[in-house]
């Protein structure tokens, strides 16, 4: 994984339903593309909602403890 990832990444989100990656290997960081099926069928994608529009801080080193949000802990990795 390269440094770039293990950072968070903050994106306007519009409401809806999303699916972030959880095992790391989708193209599409940090939202699932369903690349888990044959890489990581232990691994499944996070489903959440976002209500009304707004910024969000989401987890691309898949160590936080708050997923789908950055809670900080890529900064001990």
């Amino acid at each position: 994984m390269s440094d770039l990832h293990k950072t968070p990444i903050a994106l306007q989100l519009k409401p809806g339903d999303y699916y972030w990656c959880a095992c790391g290997h989708s193209a599409n960081q940090p939202f699932c593309d369903g690349s888990h099926k044959v890489k990581a069928p232990e691994k499944s994608p996070l489903k959440f909602t976002v209500e009304a529009e707004k910024e969000v801080w989401l987890c691309r080193c898949k160590a936080t403890k708050n997923a789908p949000f950055c809670d900080g802990t890529h900064k001990s990795l």
